[in-house]
């Protein structure tokens, strides 16, 4: 956690030294271009990525699925959206990888088999959690039940 903190406050400061390195290589004026251009081409990204995703995610609920994967696309077009809208040429990279379709895919199967491998860990946990406690589930016994007043 502390090592996501310091990056995360590192980020602003990297993004400017870069900003400052290209801008003293190419001009003020082309890297001004540039992220406004970048900016530009995040919003209309944005825009035909999330469209389609939601289509897609449409059509999955009208024939009666769970649209789990269009729901993380869509999660990662939002986060890559707003990477491309911040000023900066490394958050526009990672903007990028987010809005790509290939990338964006591969991103969200990593995300998803983390996500499985870790409740797999919880489970597992848990379940030793409860046999070292003692505590076991009932048994369950199947069977039908019929109430009787007596009269």
């Amino acid at each position: 956690m502390r090592a996501f903190l310091f990056l995360f406050l590192l980020f602003p400061i990297i993004e400017l030294a870069v900003l400052i390195k290209v801008g003293s290589a190419i001009g003020v004026l082309p890297t001004l271009l540039l992220v406004i251009g970048s900016a530009v081409l995040g919003s209309v990204l944005l825009r035909v990525a999330g469209v389609a995703t939601a289509w897609r995610a449409r059509e999955r609920l009208a024939r009666g699925e769970l649209p789990e994967q269009e729901m993380l696309e869509g999660l990662l077009i939002a986060v890559g959206g707003g990477l491309l809208l911040l000023p900066g040429f490394i958050s526009d990279i990672f903007g990028l990888l987010c809005l790509l379709p290939f990338t964006r895919r591969l991103i969200v199967g990593k995300l998803r088999q983390r996500v499985a491998e870790q409740a797999l860990r919880q489970r597992a946990f848990a379940d030793d959690l409860a046999a070292r406690s003692g505590q076991t589930r009932p048994n369950v016994i199947e069977g039908e039940f019929e109430h009787r007043d007596p009269q």
